[in-house]
């Protein structure tokens, strides 16, 4: 599957940095930023690329016969979001009963603009003690990949304004959907 997955991004003009991560077992990947479906493809072929496997948390009423033998197959852990479960100890919990795990997550939790982004993933790095993986997709220079590792400090704000002031370089499909330079700037 690497060797396919290199071939499709070179067929489509599509670069993918050659910075992978090593040496981290485990680790949260925070990709953005998330303006397009396509990033979920692009997602998924450029982890596939770099040979390693991740994992997704994805609402449990996408796992039937035949899309969730799919979603299970490309790393989809499925979740019920409906219930009041505690989605934060949940993954903790898997880090803590896995050797080797990567966890992805788009923090705006929508294709559309969200200066707020979702925090769980940060949460989750914290509890399980575990790195962020700082990932982006960036649509103008067809390039993707990894832009470096962050260990959270515990200070959520400073944090988070960090790792969108890394991020905020790349653009999305829908651009005006992506990180701005004005939530860096405040």
């Amino acid at each position: 599957m690497r060797k396919f997955a290199q071939f499709l991004f070179r067929m489509f003009g599509w670069k993918i940095d050659q910075t992978a991560p090593t040496g981290v077992k485990k680790a949260v990947i925070v990709v953005a930023p998330h303006t397009s479906n396509w990033d979920f493809i692009i997602g998924r072929l450029a982890f596939a690329s770099y040979g390693i496997k991740v994992r997704l948390l994805i609402k449990k009423d996408l796992f039937f016969p035949p899309l969730g033998w799919i979603l299970k197959g490309i790393g989809g852990i499925p979740v019920d979001r409906k219930k009041n479960n505690n989605i934060t100890q949940f993954a903790v919990d898997l880090f803590e009963e896995n050797e080797k795990m990567l966890m992805v997550f788009t923090p705006e939790g929508t294709r559309s603009y969200n200066p707020n982004w979702k925090k769980g993933f940060y949460y989750i790095a914290l509890k399980a003690k575990v790195p962020i993986y700082m990932a982006y997709i960036d649509y103008e220079k067809k390039t993707g990949g990894f832009h470096g590792l962050f260990e959270p400090t515990g200070d959520i704000k400073k944090d988070i304004h960090f790792i969108k002031s890394e991020l905020v370089q790349y653009k999305g499909k829908t651009p005006e959907n992506g990180i701005r330079e004005e939530e860096i700037d405040r």
